[in-house]
């Protein structure tokens, strides 16, 4: 469609599409356009902003809705990473079209304010006409409206891509949207924003159903555990409840109605113990599994309910059986160490089905993500992984090097270069890589007068020890990490913009621990790794509950630690003394340092006069109290997550262990 010259052009457009003398080619906004007037009494020329609800009505969403948006947040800010720089804003509405969250660069803020592009904001379309989060929740599929495609002339200025989020069961729970002042209507930006919305949605499934076996497979085995896997939640009788929309997608049915209720082996050639019981369906590799109906093949995984996992850490066998799965017909290849990295995390199997694409490939890679969270694990699984497996893997921490040393550590030097030089001068890490992987990690700490030097060496592929005037051909694969954002550094002249672009083939973001949906796996996974001499340790249950539900602000890194000391202190059963005091005063007070459930960095919220709210801050903390302020049990016992109960007491003013 041509955008009109102004908002009385765009008005004229719209009454002409409506009255029959124009047309313009697409059903679905023609057919908004005739709700937007027909049924919503609104004029193109109309000129008022969305409304925006009032702080305690948008709380009241929030805490409503504090499953969607504690998973949505994450992903939020991995798509918006990959569409900064653009003048994006990425938005999530609830199911009435209201603003629960927007994320917006810098630069197009003040675009997005003035749109009405906030939280609170009520985008639906008796609001605010043809839109793309409005419309999408109307139409309950994908939408991209662009520009003149908006029926209020004021929003003709926004393109739109809009996704619908759906819950376990079906039912739409709301909109991800990415909104931009593009002049296009980009549809790679539709394609991220649905893989986005498909992740979350995954991610709430599996989340619904911790209590229950999850089947999840593809038709193709390299897809199983990414975005694209389909999930069956099943009963342990075997009945069916629940699908996510790929396996819908992939066994050609319409609705849940198709699938709820029936038994599991109406639908694919296997029974329940075969399937979720015995051992050929667990682990981490997909296994041939027949569908019914149409005999079509499918790869699969069965993830066992919460309390399943094996509550004795030892020598415990592996029963994955991989000779069975090589002897099959389209058996999925032995795997990778990188194949080793998760569990059942969306997040890392799209990390990981990324490195792979790029494996044998002249494209640098950068690492991002908590301090803790296993970079040096991830460079270190895809140099095992690589044709460059048998040959050298050197990390440096920039960070960690003093600056008067790091230039020689990394090039190297000739004998006698400089006072206190070795006399037999030394080769330097990025010769030390040569045929191999050089791990650079907390790039962004390198001194800004070497940056140059590397840039060099990546150009040309030659490094010049100090001292030496002729340059030594390399070959090295580059990896580099960092926790801080580079793209900050750039503008702020710490980072060589031409380097940052040069490091930057494709970045990747390693969730934190807390982020992780297969956190439970993880943690067994390392509780094996760790014991030594065959030990059979019981964890007690208590401890089981702490260690999933700490939030871990040292990622991996402080897991393996704590599980490391916890298992030599203990004997047979590993206890609650047997963990370090900060986890212990976790289940003493349900609270810890540095949970977000805490007091806002804004300071004390004052305590209520109205008598209303004065009645509910006296019956919390009496349940409380009673449970002894055990945030876990109170969470339990009023059927809401600790995430809630944190912003009903920061609401009150109800501090932990007073009233």
């Amino acid at each position: 469609m041509t955008m009109p010259d102004s908002a009385v052009d765009h008005a004229a457009l719209v009454r002409a599409t409506l009255d029959g003398e124009r047309r313009i080619g697409k059903t679905t906004i023609e057919a908004s356009w005739r709700r937007c007037a027909e049924h919503y009494g609104l004029n193109p020329d109309d000129d008022k902003s969305p409304p925006i609800l009032t702080h305690p009505e948008l709380r009241e969403r929030e805490d409503r809705l504090s499953d969607l948006i504690e998973i949505a947040d994450f992903e939020m800010q991995t798509l918006y990473q990959q569409v900064a720089g653009s003048k994006y804003a990425v938005v999530l509405t609830d199911h009435e079209g209201v603003i629960l969250r927007c994320l917006s660069e810098a630069g197009f803020e003040r675009s997005v304010r003035e749109s009405g592009l906030r939280a609170g904001g009520l985008w639906n379309e008796p609001e605010q006409g043809t839109n793309g989060m409005g419309t999408c929740l109307v139409e309950k599929r994908p939408v991209v409206i662009h520009h003149a495609e908006h029926f209020l002339s004021r929003n003709t200025g926004l393109t739109c891509a809009a996704v619908p989020i759906r819950s376990p069961d079906g039912s739409l729970l709301g909109v991800l949207d990415a909104s931009s002042d593009s002049q296009y209507a980009q549809q790679h930006t539709m394609a991220l924003v649905d893989m986005s919305a498909q992740i979350i949605e995954n991610r709430l499934f599996l989340k619904a159903h911790e209590e229950d076996f999850v089947l999840r497979f593809h038709s193709r085995a390299e897809y199983v555990a990414t975005s694209g896997e389909g999930m069956i939640a099943i009963r342990g009788d075997g009945q069916i409840l629940n699908a996510n929309r790929s396996a819908l997608m992939q066994l050609g049915m319409e609705d849940q109605n198709q699938l709820r209720g029936q038994g599991i082996d109406e639908l694919f050639e296997t029974g329940m113990e075969e399937l979720c019981i015995g051992p050929r369906f667990q682990g981490l590799h997909p296994k041939p599994l027949r569908e019914v109906t149409h005999s079509r093949l499918f790869f699969a995984v069965v993830q066992r309910p919460r309390g399943m996992e094996d509550k004795l850490v030892g020598t415990v066998p592996d029963t994955d059986s991989r000779s069975e799965a090589g002897n099959a017909p389209g058996a999925v290849p032995d795997s990778t160490p990188l194949d080793n990295l998760h569990y059942g995390d969306s997040t890392m199997a799209y990390n990981i089905r990324c490195a792979k694409r790029i494996l044998e490939q002249d494209i640098p890679l950068l690492l991002q993500g908590e301090t803790g969270t296993g970079k040096e694990v991830f460079s270190r699984a895809i140099h095992d992984s690589s044709s460059r497996a048998d040959q050298p893997f050197i990390a440096v921490n920039c960070a960690s090097i003093p600056d008067t040393l790091i230039e020689s550590e990394l090039f190297g030097y000739r004998a006698g270069a400089f006072t206190g030089a070795s006399r037999k001068g030394q080769r330097g890490k990025i010769l030390d890589a040569n045929g191999g992987t050089l791990f650079l990690d907390e790039i962004g700490d390198m001194p800004v007068e070497l940056q140059a030097r590397l840039l060099r060496v990546l150009e040309t592929k030659e490094v010049l020890p100090l001292g030496s005037s002729t340059a030594v051909k390399v070959d090295i694969r580059i990896i580099s990490a960092t926790h801080r954002s580079l793209k900050d550094l750039v503008k702020r002249d710490a980072f060589r913009e031409d380097l940052y672009y040069r490091l930057n083939g494709l970045t990747l973001t390693l969730p934190s621990l807390n982020e992780r949906s297969d956190k439970r796996r993880l943690i067994n996974e390392i509780l094996k790794s760790e014991v030594q001499d065959g030990r059979n340790v019981e964890i007690d249950d208590a401890v089981w509950s702490l260690l999933h539900e700490y939030p871990w602000p040292g990622n991996i890194r402080q897991l393996r630690l704590v599980l490391r000391t916890a298992l030599a202190l203990s004997d047979d059963v590993m206890e609650l003394e047997h963990l370090p005091p900060e986890l212990r005063q976790m289940e003493m007070t349900g609270s810890m340092s540095g949970d977000s459930g805490g007091q806002d960095d804004g300071g004390e919220a004052p305590v209520s006069t109205n008598p209303l709210e004065a009645a509910e801050r006296e019956a919390l903390v009496e349940v409380l109290e009673r449970h002894r302020w055990n945030i876990t049990r109170v969470a339990k016992h009023l059927n809401v997550c600790r995430n809630t109960l944190y912003r009903k007491m920061r609401r009150h003013n109800v501090k932990l262990g007073n009233s």
